[in-house]
């Protein structure tokens, strides 16, 4: 995971697995982490985010425009 940096926060695991599956459409390399714990049994995720995107910098701006569509179709729903 060299030359990844954190790009953004994901709400929850719906959110994460949708980007997952367009960033792999489109070829772009990412890792998602989930910032579950399992001594606390994800207590902390509804303060600290469900987990995080980690992509090359160069991909910052497209994913944030993903991760900003979905969360504006899912509002409209």
């Amino acid at each position: 995971m060299e030359g990844f940096v954190k790009i953004l926060v994901l709400e929850n695991e719906i959110e994460a697995k949708l980007l997952e599956g367009i960033l792999k459409e489109k070829g772009i390399p990412h890792f998602i982490r989930s910032y579950h714990d399992t001594a606390y049994d994800g207590l902390f995720q509804t303060v600290t985010g469900w987990g995080e995107i980690l992509a090359p910098s160069s991909y910052k701006e497209e994913i944030e425009e993903i991760v900003e569509e979905i969360r504006r179709v899912r509002g409209e729903l």
